[in-house]
């Protein structure tokens, strides 16, 4: 059966959690689909804690205007761990309704869709969400807004080390992003050339990734890169480790959060772009409890609980080839 339509007259956007580049980007989409549809806009500062202390603003055409190029969100950010507790939820949703607000967009990670999970079922509040994180960890979508940024700037930053790392015949070890996945490590190590890639999803053997260096050197190389997920070690232990079974000079480099900033990729503007629209159609046509996203350049809807359950795998595929070609 086909949803009931009904006319959203106004509607919320939100940016919770982590920053990622593109969020203003989708921002501004959702805004501006929303106003040529005729709905009044709301922007909820701060995050979950600003929905809960009220902080409400009008968002206008000239409210988004200059920021599609702009890393970081508008709306600003925070983290709410208070927002787990029921009662904080429920002042939130009172706040929604005394601004009349009818339907909300969320742009977030997965601490996002969980959050707007529970505002869905126990108040059963019309939520569409975006993921955006630069993790790539959500289920359901092939790219998160702000991922393909991230790669991005971490591989710039390896292509500068490499010079480096080239004039002085050295091993480096470069810490990226990525607490429980490998996402960013994995696409950062293949297109950058990586000897050696340490990720959480596989357990790893300085031994080999030694043995792989020393293989190196017997045909002529005197300089190494290894990308390791900072969810997997730490790149002053692995660089510790190797000095001990190399006879290179080995350093590291922890990239950390300047793989949050700087201006969006053309991927992650075109994915924001998309999924902002898209959400507000979906709002518009009646639906719910769930998130937008891209599979293969197509945009899909997957309900908000299915993300929730089910966990996104790494591409093992892709990690072979990568040691593949870095024999």
């Amino acid at each position: 059966m086909a949803p009931t339509k009904r006319k959203i007259k106004t509607l919320a956007v939100v940016t919770p959690g982590g920053d990622a580049p593109g969020m203003n980007t989708a921002i501004r989409a959702v805004v501006r689909t929303a106003i040529y549809n005729g709905i009044k806009v709301y922007g909820i500062e701060r995050g979950w804690l600003g929905l809960i202390e009220g902080k409400i603003k009008d968002l206008e055409l000239n409210s988004v205007g200059g920021i599609i190029n702009r890393g970081g969100t508008i709306l600003h950010t925070h983290r709410c761990p208070e927002f787990k507790q029921k009662e904080v939820r429920k002042k939130a949703y009172d706040n929604l309704q005394a601004f009349n607000i009818q339907g909300m967009v969320v742009i977030g990670g997965d601490g996002s869709l969980n959050a707007s999970n529970a505002l869905i079922k126990e108040f059963n509040f019309p939520i569409i969400n975006i993921p955006a994180s630069i993790d790539n960890d959500i289920y359901g979508t092939d790219y998160s807004i702000g991922f393909d940024t991230a790669v991005n700037t971490a591989v710039d930053a390896i292509d500068k080390i490499r010079d480096t790392a080239t004039s002085h015949e050295r091993v480096f070890v470069i810490e990226v992003m990525g607490r429980n996945n490998g996402f960013i490590a994995l696409d950062v190590g293949l297109v950058a050339g990586a000897e050696a890639i340490i990720i959480p999803e596989v357990p790893y053997n300085i031994d080999a990734v030694g043995q792989k260096i020393r293989y190196g050197q017997q045909r002529g190389k005197s300089s190494f890169i290894i990308v390791v997920a900072e969810g997997a070690a730490r790149a002053d232990d692995i660089a510790k480790q190797l000095q001990k079974r190399t006879k290179l000079d080995v350093r590291y480099s922890v990239l950390g959060h300047i793989q949050r900033g700087g201006s969006p990729s053309a991927i992650s503007r075109e994915v924001a772009c998309k999924l902002g629209s898209r959400a507000i159609q979906l709002l518009l046509e009646g639906r719910k409890g769930l998130m937008v996203g891209m599979v293969s350049d197509k945009i899909i809807e997957t309900p908000i609980e299915d993300v929730c359950r089910r966990k996104k795998q790494i591409d093992m595929a892709t990690y072979k080839l990568a040691n593949m070609l870095a024999s």
